[in-house]
């Protein structure tokens, strides 16, 4: 049982920074999951959950620093008892959550490990039941785990690592992302992302006198009945399957995937942050000249873009885009991309908007 308690007890220190540092690495695309849930949750259990949403990057950032200390705090076995039974209840609420999304298919992605390692709904929840039994068992075995420093030490490492970990966030958020894992990341090429790596290839769920098979060729057979088609190497898809540009008479997907092009991205007017326009408005008539060609890429409709465009002296074409292909683009509002023939050379926040010298550089 020694042995067994102190796996676990590695185990589950370790995945929990880990989980907690992909997390803070990216609290606005956890607030968007958290935002997700609650969703669903006012949806199916109680309007009360509507409540959250406001409180989503808080909680992103809050939830994300609490899995590192916990984490810390087990491996230094600091406040042991208390630290594991505090696990126990993340770890609880967690189950829950994943078990939700995966029976009744709701959010199909839990973003345990944000975008660097995704997991399918029974995936994740196998995942935290594994991690569940892991910590019942340090809860039953604490004997095995003695202290290996004074309980002041380890408060002191506890108290500098729940203040590191909300900085991260809090600059994570102020910025992007330190790593940045989605598919629009510098020097991804758009277009050849939005095409397949290699042929996809299919099987055929068939189903005959009650019994199902499974078919690589669609069988002749008049007494199979057609149940589904499933991928067989999924991975070899489009990684990008929803990038498209278009304004009120055209689509200009294509003509945003060549040359070069300054793209200033809002995904709401409502939301968008208004401090740093006069320097974005700079970078874009400096890019006219340096010919770059400066676009504006919305989710709002063209009455409130209008408004806002001229509240902010924003002289620039603007069409529209997918709100939710915004936010994974960039986790700013507003935000800068530079795409050189599609290929990604540059993003910013709008709190880290370059000047024109910055971005001819890139290119």
């Amino acid at each position: 049982m020694k042995y067994i308690s102190t796996f676990c007890w590695l185990f589950v220190g370790v995945l929990f920074i880990f989980s907690g540092l992909i997390k803070i690495n990216d609290p606005v695309g956890t607030a968007i999951k958290l935002e997700e849930y609650f969703e669903v949750f006012s949806t199916d259990i109680s309007p009360i959950f509507k409540l959250f949403e406001p409180y989503s990057l808080f909680l992103s950032i809050f939830l994300s620093a609490a899995e590192i200390v916990l984490g810390v705090a087990l491996l230094v076995r600091w406040q042991l008892k208390v630290v594991i039974w505090a696990l126990l209840l993340m770890i609880v609420f967690f189950t829950f959550l994943t078990f939700y999304s995966a029976y009744f298919n709701k959010v199909t992605d839990c973003g345990c490990f944000g975008d660097a390692i995704k997991l399918t709904p029974w995936e994740s929840f196998i995942k935290d039941v594994v991690l569940l039994a892991m910590i019942l068992v340090l809860l039953f075995t604490q004997e095995h785990l003695r202290p290996i420093m004074r309980q002041a030490s380890g408060a002191v490492i506890t108290i500098i690592t729940a203040a590191i970990s909300i900085m991260v966030g809090w600059y994570a958020y102020e910025h992007l992302p330190y790593i940045d894992f989605r598919a629009y990341k510098i020097g991804n090429n758009i277009p050849t992302l939005m095409q397949p790596s290699a042929p996809l290839r299919y099987k055929y769920i068939m189903t005959k006198g009650g019994q199902q098979e499974e078919f690589e060729t669609y069988p002749t057979d008049p007494a199979y009945a057609f149940k589904e088609m499933v991928a067989i190497n999924p991975e070899d898809g489009p990684k990008i399957t929803d990038f498209n540009v278009w304004n009120d008479t055209a689509d200009f997907t294509q003509e945003v995937l060549t040359g070069k092009k300054l793209l200033i991205l809002v995904q709401s007017v409502d939301k968008a942050e208004r401090a740093n326009f006069e320097d974005i408005n700079k970078l874009v008539k400096a890019a006219e000249q340096q010919g770059i060609t400066p676009m504006v890429i919305t989710s709002s409709s063209g009455a409130d873009f209008e408004v806002f465009r001229h509240e902010l002296n924003l002289a620039a074409p603007y069409y529209y885009g997918d709100g939710t292909v915004l936010k994974t683009i960039i986790r700013s509002n507003p935000g800068i991309l530079l795409l050189q023939d599609g290929t990604v050379k540059g993003k910013w926040h709008h709190n880290d908007t370059p000047d024109i010298e910055e971005v001819t550089a890139l290119l």
